[in-house]
C-alpha cells in the first residue's frame, strides 16, 4: 500500500498500462503465429495480408510505447524474411 497520494496514482496508472500492454502484445503474438502457419501451408496471398495486419499492429504498439522502435523493426524484419521463403 503506497504512503503518498502520488504513489497511489502511479500504481493505478501502471496497472492500467500493464493490462493494456499485455493485450497488445498478446494480439501481436497471435497474429505472428497465424502468419507462421500460413507460411508453412504455403498460402502466399493470405500470408501477405496477414503480414500487413501484423506490421500495422506492431507499429501501433510502438506509438503507444509497448515496444521500442528497434524491437518492432526486428520483429517486422524477421516476419518479412519468413514471408519471402514462400517464393
Amino acid at each position: 500500500m503506497p504512503n503518498k497520494i502520488s504513489a497511489a496514482k502511479r500504481q493505478r496508472q501502471n496497472e492500467k498500462r500493464r493490462l493494456r500492454n499485455r493485450t497488445i502484445r498478446s494480439r501481436i503474438r497471435g497474429s505472428a503465429r497465424k502468419l507462421i502457419e500460413l507460411v508453412n501451408e504455403k498460402k502466399k496471398d493470405e500470408a501477405e495480408l496477414q503480414y500487413k495486419e501484423l506490421t500495422s499492429l506492431i507499429d501501433r504498439a510502438v506509438s503507444k510505447g509497448v515496444y521500442h522502435k528497434n524491437t518492432a523493426a526486428r520483429k517486422k524484419s524477421r516476419m518479412y524474411r519468413l514471408l519471402k521463403k514462400i517464393e
